[in-house]
């Protein structure tokens, strides 16, 4: 029989974000893939992440790095992870700030293209070398509906979105034919701490379960498949794309 090609068995994956939510639920469906984990991330307390996937019988570790602070990235990266071999890197860590545009703090501006996209670029380049000199690897960057759409008092969010989509496939264009995809995945309406606000808006709440044919809000666990998926050789072919898990959002 084939060998399965969604198994990440002696893989070793990067992501960021991993404290909780989409970062913590892809995280641990890679983990029950088989790859090892390094769970990056700043503020928040890996613990949980770390006990669950130990639960399911993966291994992981925890990388304290703030992708905020670009000048320092490269040598936190270096003094924690070095030349250590990853095979996937999932760029999942972001920021948002809501202000009408008119009167939009540009230090806030600043903060987020920093950590939504050049920390995506930063770490894209210091993982992506060891791949092309491989000539193996995957990338997942994650994107977002607003990589498609403007959405409303978010415009650093949603510029730093669509770069993102442009910088998936700018990537994939110069290192697919070095065997590294490069791909991305746009979450839906994602029930997470982070939008939990909007949720308990009744009426938001409804106008939003109202268009999306699945009649639902997707849950974090939703996205694990797609990044098992995009993290795996089932997938050697796939490169420059972004992947809407959405419930059917963009199809209505």
């Amino acid at each position: 029989m084939r060998n399965n090609p969604f198994s990440l068995a002696g893989k070793k994956a990067l992501v960021t974000g991993a404290a909780s939510g989409i970062g913590q639920a892809i995280a641990l469906g890679l983990a029950e893939a088989g790859a090892e984990l390094l769970l990056l991330g700043h503020r928040g307390n890996m613990e949980e992440t770390a006990a669950r996937i130990a639960t399911a019988g993966g291994q992981s570790r925890e990388v304290r790095i703030d992708l905020g602070d670009l000048d320092q990235l490269n040598r936190q990266y270096e003094e924690q992870i070095g030349s250590e071999r990853i095979d996937i890197l999932v760029n999942n860590a972001g920021i948002i700030w809501r202000e009408p545009a008119a009167e939009y703090d540009t230090i806030k501006w600043h903060e987020v293209i920093d950590v939504n996209l050049h920390a995506v670029f930063q770490l894209s380049q210091l993982v992506g070398k060891g791949m092309l000199e491989r000539e193996q690897g995957k990338i997942i960057n994650i994107a977002s509906l607003l990589s498609f759409q403007g959405g409303i008092l978010v415009p650093a969010y949603t510029a730093s979105k669509h770069a993102v989509a442009g910088l998936t496939k700018a990537l994939a264009n110069e290192w697919a034919s070095r065997n590294v995809q490069v791909n991305a995945i746009a979450p839906g309406y994602i029930a997470t701490a982070n939008t939990k606000a909007i949720r308990e808006d009744a009426a938001r709440n409804q106008s939003i379960v109202s268009r999306i044919p699945a009649a639902r809000w997707g849950e974090a666990s939703d996205l694990a498949g797609a990044a098992v998926f995009l993290a795996s050789s089932a997938s050697d072919y796939v490169n420059g794309h972004v992947l809407a898990v959405d419930g059917g959002w963009l199809a209505r």
